[in-house]
């Protein structure tokens, strides 16, 4: 009874006005698929035998835009931008192999490098027939796009960039123990890493540099947290840790693309991230034209702090590429 009267209480301005029944169901139709469209959806996609999990939203017929996670987190790290961006434009976050709710294969049966799980990353996107997309990138998401923007220069119609480092004075202080790392891999320098797992150290990763650690949820690096507590969750971060060194190598690569296919640039960079500073970001400026520039008095994560200023950018960025 109580639901019928609110019905009847909320149609009658309809009648009044002058509409009828049948206008009233066509908008409620309207906005189940409005909601619809833009309620986020979490599905997996095989890919050469690895459950790719990830989310998407918003209509698939909009622009698209990929979101590429950095460690050690997953595609819940763009939560937000999923939320408030899927009603104009489509997003797709995966989790790569080892990361987030995707498959944990063995060492023995994946390789984990970033050549791999790019690879891996582009076949995801092949099979969901994306050909058309403008990538985010933080961290990890940086040589995992990299490598996709230069293996199909022509798929991508701009780059968002938050901590998506691709020149070597963009490597900070926090590089020193992978440094020695990647000149010595032993036992010793192995153990010198492992602290980046723990529990405080993933805090860390999300609260450094943030001007206001209360407006962090503590479930970000938790959950981060129960992943790396899996078994050989060290060990294949260890792996891709001692890969990176890779990343810098292809670095003089991915300039000469942005160079020479200058996509549209969005620079949304967290100045304090010790992984990551700004000179990574003031770096970008030598090899593209077209950017858009902002820096932001917070850490690695930017969006945990500054959505609300970051994803209006993002909005605003992409309208105009659209005129």
């Amino acid at each position: 009874m109580k639901n019928l009267i609110l019905y009847a209480l909320a149609i009658v301005p309809l009648f009044m006005s002058g509409k009828t029944m049948l206008d009233v169901e066509k908008s409620n139709l309207i906005f189940k698929n409005k909601e619809n469209m833009t309620t986020i959806k979490y599905r997996t996609l095989e890919v050469n035998g690895i459950n790719i999990a990830y989310r998407e939203a918003g209509n698939p017929e909009n622009e698209t835009i990929v979101l590429l996670h950095g460690f050690p987190t997953s595609s819940h790290q763009y939560r937000k931008v999923l939320d408030q961006l899927s009603d104009e434009y489509h997003l797709v976050a995966p989790d790569y192999p080892g990361f987030g709710n995707s498959d944990f294969p063995a060492a023995s049966a994946f390789e984990y490098t970033f050549d791999n799980i790019a690879a891996t990353i582009d076949a995801f996107l092949e099979k969901k027939e994306i050909t058309s997309y403008a990538l985010m990138i933080q961290d990890y998401g940086a040589p995992i796009g990299f490598r996709i923007a230069t293996a199909h220069p022509e798929r991508v119609t701009a780059i968002i960039n938050q901590n998506g480092n691709a020149y070597e004075e963009g490597l900070g202080a926090a590089w020193k123990d992978t440094k020695a790392f990647w000149a010595n891999r032993n036992e010793q320098s192995e153990k010198a890493l492992l602290h980046s797992f723990s529990l405080e150290a993933l805090k860390w990763q999300y609260t450094h540099g943030t001007r206001n650690p209360e407006k962090v949820n503590p479930d970000t690096w938790h959950l981060d947290y129960l992943r790396m507590s899996r078994p050989n969750a060290h060990a294949v971060q260890l792996d891709l840790f001692y890969d990176y060194q890779n990343n810098v190598k292809l670095y003089p690569k991915w300039q000469k693309y942005l160079r020479e296919n200058q996509p549209p640039l969005l620079i949304v960079w967290g100045k304090n991230d010790a992984f990551f500073p700004e000179s990574g970001a003031i770096a970008f400026e030598k090899d593209v034209k077209n950017i858009d520039y902002n820096i932001y008095d917070t850490g690695h994560f930017a969006l945990e702090e500054d959505a609300d200023k970051i994803i209006p950018k993002m909005r605003s960025f992409l309208s105009k590429l659209k005129k």
